[in-house]
């Protein structure tokens, strides 16, 4: 008898977990290694949030919780998404797991059955489609390539729904590109959506607070409230409250579904952690003051990564209306060699000869369903992003 399962052999290990994983142990090898792969920001965790979970500590309050959150927690996410996405939902139609990646994974696994379609934007943050295919359903990428800026439009996602269909996933500003919707573009998106009742949203939020000059962010229910009732919108603390760490990721969405998600749960890994759920109580309750000044920061990070990478011949690198990461392209630079004689037949080879040749760490295009491209992570330190863009300059300047 095979002892692992058939279904595992249809998904592979992230991407990005493992290109953070190497260059962790190149470092501790003695290599000197610029990670510029990992999706979390080097902003500490703010002080008023770290001082709730001491007080939590404190308190006692160290044992198990409801499945899928305190009520505190459900009462403090109503009342963001009420405040900042113009959205009312109760207490019953939200849940709490740990971390995003898991209210995602529960809400897959709650819905998909065999045969049954998920409509996913390329590129796309690299667990989408591996989720779909553990939850038995699956992936479909829509691609949406530099010259569309990253956006699939209205008329593609038309094409892509079939009777099958049962979600469309969409993440605004985007993990790879961050790239944003506008609102005129997500209501072409959500007028499609309008056509078929039987499509599903679920909406990946997740760098909601991470917009950068006009860009005004938005999200499906907000957008077209018709679909409210299909719609499963999901967000958490990590990225804006540099929370990455305290695993908590939260959804509001139909109570049928959000129930199918508290059973999934209760199976799986019954509650967050306690102490976590406290603090994200502070930080969504507390003050927002620094969220700003922060993507003051990510704003110049930005444009100085951006700056020096469209510099270099054959790479072209688009300006991101958010998160803290930057999508290059390196179509020009496919076919050349490397100073150490590696051929760069496509982004993964690239990637692998950066790491090795630079001691810079990117991850390779192709994880996210589009290439020739890589993603840069510049939620770093300035004096790393410079000299990891001066090793990416010279790495490129001696290819031939």
């Amino acid at each position: 008898m095979e002892l692992l399962s058939r279904t595992l052999a249809r998904v592979k290990p992230s991407p990005t977990i493992a290109v953070t994983t190497k260059a962790q142990e190149l470092k501790a090898a003695g290599r000197d290694v610029i990670g510029l792969g990992a999706g979390e920001p080097d902003f500490d965790t703010p002080q008023n949030i770290k001082d709730a979970a001491v007080a939590a500590i404190a308190a006692g309050k160290t044992k198990y919780t409801a499945v899928d959150g305190i009520p505190e927690l459900k009462q403090a996410i109503c009342a963001k998404l009420k405040r900042d996405n113009s959205l009312e939902y109760t207490p019953s139609q939200i849940s709490v797991s740990s971390g995003g990646k898991q209210v995602l994974y529960n809400a897959l696994m709650a819905t998909m059955n065999p045969g049954e379609e998920v409509i996913i934007p390329a590129p796309y943050w690299v667990s989408y489609p591996d989720m779909v295919l553990l939850a038995g359903g699956t992936p479909v990428a829509v691609e949406a390539g530099i010259e569309q800026a990253f956006k699939m439009t209205a008329e593609q996602l038309e094409a892509a729904i079939t009777p099958n269909t049962k979600w469309l996933i969409f993440n605004s500003p985007s993990n790879p590109t961050g790239a944003g919707y506008s609102w005129d573009e997500l209501k072409a998106l959500t007028d499609v959506l309008l056509r078929h009742p039987h499509v599903w949203v679920m909406t990946d939020d997740m760098y909601e607070h991470l917009a950068y000059d006009d860009f005004k962010f938005c999200t499906p229910a907000e957008v077209e409230p018709a679909l409210y009732d299909r719609t499963l919108t999901v967000n958490g603390v990590s990225k804006a409250y540099a929370m990455t760490g305290w695993r908590i990721g939260y959804a509001a969405g139909p109570e049928k579904l959000i129930g199918a998600m508290r059973k999934i749960q209760s199976q799986s890994t019954s509650n967050p952690c306690t102490i976590s759920q406290w603090a994200a109580v502070e930080a969504l309750n507390g003050t927002q003051d620094y969220i700003a000044p922060n993507n003051e920061m990510f704003v110049r990070r930005r444009n100085l990564v951006v700056e020096a990478l469209n510099a270099i011949e054959g790479v072209i690198c688009p300006v991101p209306e958010g998160a803290f990461y930057v999508y290059p392209s390196i179509a020009g630079l496919i076919g050349k060699t490397s100073a150490a004689g590696t051929l760069i037949e496509n982004d993964e080879t690239f990637a692998t000869a950066l790491l090795e040749e630079t001691g810079v760490a990117v991850v390779f295009g192709a994880a996210f369903g589009l290439s020739p491209n890589f993603r840069v992570s510049y939620a770093t330190s300035d004096e790393n992003l410079i000299e990891a863009c001066k090793r990416i300059t010279a790495f490129c300047a001696d290819l031939t």
